[in-house]
């Protein structure tokens, strides 16, 4: 089976990565460690973080690559592998990923979904900003330390309260991770 990724020039993407170990709490106790990876890709390879929410074992961001661009691989690339030089090896790997010196800290796939218009970027960010709740780490999403939902509420595009009567089964916001 081919696998084929979006490749629009400039455009505006929705993302979902997953640690390898679904049941690791690595992204959240070395949040440090993955903002600065992601800081030094941001600002290298210029990317407009639209939204984020990083969950223990998974993240899900939205970017918008600079116009010529469409290399979201390379960027995914740099930040796995500027976070995963700073954890302390001993994750199980499998023999493949061992041929390959990888590290089995991250899944080598992701999901990327290329944005079409405001009504599916204004979904896909409620979406990040609600997964918290969804995924029953919080009660509503402001209490959520590692989300781009402080930045919507400083700048006043939402208020505090946004989705705080919001129940998972009614949400709408979809199932990704």
């Amino acid at each position: 089976m081919l696998y084929r990724r979006s490749n629009a020039i400039g455009g505006t993407f929705f993302f979902t990565v997953n640690l390898q170990d679904r049941s690791s709490r690595l992204l959240t106790k070395h949040i440090d460690v993955l903002r600065e990876s992601v800081r030094k890709v941001r600002h290298s390879h210029h990317i407009d973080i639209v939204a984020m929410v990083v969950l223990p074992d998974h993240l899900h961001a939205i970017w918008t690559l600079p116009p010529g661009d469409s290399n979201y691989p390379v960027r995914w690339s740099l930040i796995k592998a500027g976070f995963s030089r700073k954890m302390e090896p001993g994750e199980p790997a499998n023999s493949s990923r061992g041929r390959k010196r990888e590290r089995g800290i991250w899944q080598r796939r992701y999901w990327e979904h290329e944005i079409r218009d405001d009504i599916d970027l204004t979904r896909h960010i409620e979406y990040i900003h609600f997964n918290p709740v969804k995924h029953k780490r919080v009660t509503v999403p402001v209490e959520w330390p590692y989300s781009s939902i402080h930045r919507y509420i400083r700048q006043g595009v939402l208020t505090p309260d946004w989705a705080s009567g919001v129940h998972t089964s009614d949400s709408g916001f979809g199932e990704r991770g």
